[in-house]
């Protein structure tokens, strides 16, 4: 709308406007982002090796939008040039990834915010219902996202922007609506047969986190044990189709710690007890938050990289980082 239409606009049509105008037209907005390069270790720049991962930058990334923030799930386009994100407060973002010559993590630019949507493509209204915690894309370009507190999975359909449309919802995991309602899907993947390993953060006080495999239409279900209090926050697939896994703890004297292990595809049946090799251990003072998105990619060199994002709880002592690695195979 032009400034001199608005301003001929009487306010009870201005407000007639706005209710008829459909989610993820005019709701979606430019989004400003501010990049500042980390390094991999603050007190000693010169660390570029942690584990089997080698350092390929990182950004601390801010915004003048009190919208941004809390980003859970993460998808980087196969060529690595496009990042797309969820937040736990019912939002999508997107940016495209800018790196140096030599490949490293640079920037961010061509920022975008949107609401996600429901089943009547409307958007997602009060906590309850926008509490998106995971994310994973189909072969056939169908996205997946996870809800917490209303335990749910929904699927977006294919297209040019997927999370733009209507939601349809997967059919819910037996016992998924009976988990706390802050312990549910931190983690979807995709398989390379299509099917879906999705793993919930379940309760305190268990040995385990519950997981669900959906295979031929239906639903299965496995454990995923915890090391050391370390639980599930993401999960992706990796080029040679094992699971790769993002996992971290918390406590008053450490801080936050970050594990990321690796589950052989061949151990992922209905039943199986997962048994996680960790690749890495990423504790302060190495650059870390509270990690919870996680994609991977095999880059031309035949590299494969992996991208980590944080979600900062919209807290003054958190930050949103996304930090890039190699794997060491």
């Amino acid at each position: 709308m032009t400034q001199p239409a608005a301003r001929i606009l009487a306010p009870f049509a201005v407000l007639l406007l706005l209710a008829a105008t459909p989610a993820g037209g005019p709701w979606a907005r430019a989004l400003e982002l501010t990049v500042q390069p980390v390094p991999m270790n603050s007190t000693a720049p010169e660390q570029e090796r942690i584990g089997r991962l080698a350092w390929r930058g990182g950004l601390a990334i801010t915004s003048p939008s009190k919208r941004f923030g809390a980003l859970s799930g993460l998808l980087v386009s196969a060529d690595g040039t496009r990042l797309t994100a969820v937040s736990d407060e019912g939002f999508w973002i997107s940016a495209t990834i800018i790196y140096g010559s030599d490949g490293t993590l640079t920037g961010l630019t061509d920022g975008q915010i949107k609401r996600l949507r429901g089943q009547d493509g409307r958007v997602l209204g009060g906590k309850t219902e926008q509490d998106a915690e995971s994310l994973t894309a189909l072969a056939d370009g169908t996205v997946l996202v996870g809800y917490e507190r209303d335990h749910r999975i929904w699927r977006y359909p294919p297209g040019a922007s997927p999370l733009a449309g209507k939601a349809e919802p997967l059919p819910a995991p037996p016992g998924l609506t009976d988990l706390p309602e802050n312990s549910g899907i931190e983690a979807l993947a995709t398989l390379a047969d299509d099917s879906i390993l999705a793993i919930a953060e379940g309760n305190e006080t268990d040995q385990d986190s519950p997981a669900f495999l959906w295979r031929d239409g239906a639903w299965s279900p496995l454990h995923y044990p915890h090391t050391e209090n370390y639980r599930p926050s993401g999960a992706t697939r990796l080029p040679n189709g094992d699971l790769m896994v993002v996992e971290r703890r918390y406590t008053v004297l450490d801080g936050v710690g970050i594990r990321l292990t690796a589950v052989p595809a061949a151990a992922i049946i209905p039943g199986a007890i997962l048994q996680p090799v960790e690749i890495a251990r990423l504790l302060p003072p190495l650059t870390i938050d509270n990690m919870e998105g996680i994609d991977v990619r095999r880059n031309e060199r035949g590299e494969t990289l992996i991208y980590l994002i944080s979600d900062d709880n919209f807290s003054p002592i958190q930050r949103t980082v996304l930090l890039l690695f190699a794997l060491e195979e």
